[in-house]
């Protein structure tokens, strides 16, 4: 699913609201998360999942063509992990046991 995508299932699931306003809900909730995850902070949607910055340090790598050393610098990755509710629907089998 992507950005426009969410935008006409918001507008289909209320139709009292407008296509811009709709579009200006989802762009106020993912602006906000972004927000929350440059100041370093945990999003934790209940039922969905979370989402995290994680500090990934610096380490030798490998040039996989000649093999040579190479130098990976220290950078930050983002990271989501699914809620229980969410594993739950999407890997039923495993939680029937």
């Amino acid at each position: 699913m992507i950005r426009s995508d969410l935008i006409k299932r918001l507008g289909t699931l209320n139709p009292h609201l407008y296509e811009r306003e709709c579009h200006a809900v989802v762009d106020a909730i993912l602006d906000r998360i972004t927000e929350a995850l440059l100041a370093g902070d945990r999003v934790e949607i209940r039922g969905f999942g979370s989402f995290s910055v994680k500090e990934q340090r610096a380490r030798q790598g490998r040039n996989p063509r000649t093999g040579a050393a190479v130098a990976v610098p220290p950078r930050t990755a983002l990271v989501f992990k699914a809620g229980k509710e969410m594993r739950d629907r999407l890997y039923p089998q495993a939680t029937a046991s």
